[in-house]
């Protein structure tokens, strides 16, 4: 079972940067494809970015692509997500997650979560 340590949220202004940090326990991480989810208040959880095993494919929402850059560094069982240009709409809770297949967009498709890190963008 593969647990998950999401970090790297806080409090920034838009137009900013974060780097959102995600460090895998237990498992295989290197056989996980990884994405990153966001939820804000009373919306449903939404896809983010997702990259494969090697760390050489990886797929974005249309609302972060070319402003996000997910990455992983197996050696360190650790899955980052670069936000520049941040904007207030990018509020929420970010999650960790991960899967069995790569590019899989629903919550569903993921096996194991984080407990989530807040990012808030001040306008």
């Amino acid at each position: 079972q593969v647990q998950l340590v999401e970090s790297g949220g806080g409090l920034v202004q838009a137009g900013g940067s974060l780097r959102l940090s995600c460090e895998a326990s237990r498992g295989t991480f290197s056989s996980y494809a990884m994405g990153w989810f966001r939820q804000a208040p009373g919306k449903e959880r939404e896809f983010v970015a997702t990259i494969n095993w090697s760390g050489e494919g990886t797929y974005y929402a249309d609302s972060v692509k070319g402003r996000f850059t997910i990455s992983r560094d197996n050696a360190k069982n650790t899955v980052y997500l670069r936000m520049n240009s941040l904007k207030p709409e990018d509020t929420a809770v970010y999650y960790c997650a991960a899967a069995s297949v790569y590019a899989a967009l629903k919550t569903y498709e993921y096996r194991y979560w984080g407990q989530g890190t807040q990012v808030t963008v001040s306008s």
